[in-house]
């Protein structure tokens, strides 16, 4: 039974209750994910709020992890999909289920490999939860994938990525380059669902981020 990581972007604010109707529909055919939520502008307003006021980044990471347990409600409600305080896969006796991590929650029992600061957002978290249970991770957003030299790419090293301003935060890469090359990512445009479900099913499209 195919099980995945995904970090559901704030960027796709728009589309996202869809794009979790379609993942639970998938999960019909035994597809299961732990949906992790993007912060939005939930996070973009604790941003803006840090860089006019005297307060700590620790505080900031808390705020901002709060504001990506709001988006998680959002998301949850009314769509099949069930909130869990706990990264771990669904345990669902061999049919499909999709949870939606509550971070906030989980990330206070257990953080250990985050930094709190502005380097390690939502996809770093992603890519924690998605390590510890050694699955495939796919970031949804609402691009089609690394640009470089005015292209999409199929595949990229992290460490080509380092220091560099793309869809991806620097503390993602660099815990994918701390697990080596036995370590990815997958970026999907998630802005028509069903694009989406095609593309996950398929394996095609997208660029794929290696750990090296």
């Amino acid at each position: 039974m195919p099980f995945y990581v995904l970090k559901l972007g704030g960027s796709l604010l728009e589309s996202s209750r869809d794009l979790v109707r379609a993942l639970v529909g998938l999960a019909e055919d035994g597809y299961s994910f732990l949906i992790v939520p993007g912060g939005g502008p939930l996070a973009d307003l604790v941003r803006e709020i840090h860089a006019r006021h005297a307060f700590s980044e620790e505080a900031a990471h808390w705020m901002a992890v709060l504001a990506m347990e709001q988006y998680a409600y959002f998301l949850a409600d009314g769509m099949g999909a069930r909130l869990v305080d706990e990264i771990g896969k669904p345990n669902c006796d061999g049919i499909g289920q999709v949870d939606i991590l509550l971070p906030y929650q989980a990330l206070k029992k257990d953080d250990v490999g985050l930094e709190h600061n502005w380097d390690y957002t939502s996809d770093s978290i992603a890519m924690l939860a998605a390590l510890r249970l050694d699955s495939p991770l796919i970031k949804a957003t609402n691009v089609d994938g690394i640009v470089m030299e005015g292209k999409v790419q199929e595949v990229v090293f992290a460490s080509c990525l380092l220091g560099k301003e793309s869809c991806l935060d620097q503390g993602t890469l660099r815990l994918l380059m701390r697990k080596g090359m036995g370590a990815s990512l997958r970026i999907l445009n998630g802005t028509d669902p069903s694009a989406f479900i095609s593309a996950l099913k398929s394996e095609n499209g997208g660029t794929t981020v290696i750990g090296r």
